[in-house]
């Protein structure tokens, strides 16, 4: 039978390397704790080196990727997804939560939209927004560097089209017409998902870092450089269930003038 698999293939600077070991330590854990692949937690398959003129990489074979919340958010072109939808997502999301804190004791500390991914795949067809499946052109038969002449064919169309839709807003915007974009149907995406990366992740009794979490969904113990625990990825949860909801963060810190993003947590906690 063919399966697809998702293979992550680190650079092979050390610290790449050191990322991916501290990742593999997690793993495994997560994997023999959910044979079936049902805690909502991405699973990994197996792990190996591939050496190559540049030094050695690791590689990680996990089960196939889809989308992620983050496109599922730009596909619905942030306008919020409908409440009963979120709470179909958030469950599964709390399903995963419950087996790292409850039954595993691994606290995921960078939880956000990108970092949780559908089970299914979005349609780019019902919409303009790329998914993560690119259109597939047909090749020219017969042709040695066909490869080459799609690429060029891709980018000509990119082009031309950012060019046109550049004009038609030029001009609707000169007579003063507003257009308000069509809703996209979410209708046939399955909600199903899956928490992935654990690239920052720790154990409750045993942390590495007090450097932690994005910044739009860092916790204010991180801010506050206090100790921390699971709390600190229901907080992210909580962000992302705002995200959902509305379409826009519910905290995007910006640099203005005297001050940057992280100012408030260097000024309460100077080493973060």
């Amino acid at each position: 039978m063919q399966t697809f698999v998702a293979l992550k293939i680190m650079k092979s600077a050390v610290k790449f390397v050191e990322a991916v070991q501290h990742e593999i330590q997690f793993l495994p854990a997560i994997a023999e704790g959910d044979p079936s692949s049902l805690k909502c937690i991405v699973r990994l398959i197996n792990h190996f080196k591939h050496t190559r003129i540049n030094g050695k990489h690791l590689c990680m074979v996990h089960e196939f990727f889809r989308d992620s919340l983050l496109r599922f958010i730009r596909f619905n072109r942030y306008r919020g997804i409908p409440l009963n939808k979120v709470r179909e997502i958030c469950r599964w999301i709390l399903l995963g939560l419950d087996y790292l804190h409850r039954e595993l004791g691994i606290i995921h500390t960078d939880l956000k939209p990108k970092n949780v991914i559908l089970v299914s795949t979005i349609d780019p067809a019902k919409g303009p927004i790329r998914s993560s499946f690119s259109p597939v052109l047909e090749r020219p038969e017969g042709n040695p560097n066909e490869g080459i002449v799609v690429s060029s064919i891709k980018r000509k169309l990119k082009r031309r089209a950012k060019k046109a839709v550049a004009k038609i807003s030029e001009r609707r915007m000169s007579m003063g017409i507003i257009v308000p974009k069509a809703e996209r149907s979410l209708e046939g995406i399955e909600l199903k998902c899956k928490v992935m990366d654990f690239g920052n992740a720790c154990w409750v009794d045993k942390q590495f870092t007090d450097d932690i979490q994005t910044r739009q969904y860092r916790s204010p113990e991180v801010i506050l450089g206090a100790s921390y625990s699971f709390s600190i990825d229901m907080w992210s949860f909580a962000c992302m269930a705002f995200e959902l909801c509305t379409g826009d963060m519910l905290f995007a810190p910006k640099a203005c003038q005297g001050f940057n993003e992280d100012d408030v947590g260097s000024t309460c906690h100077p080493n973060l």
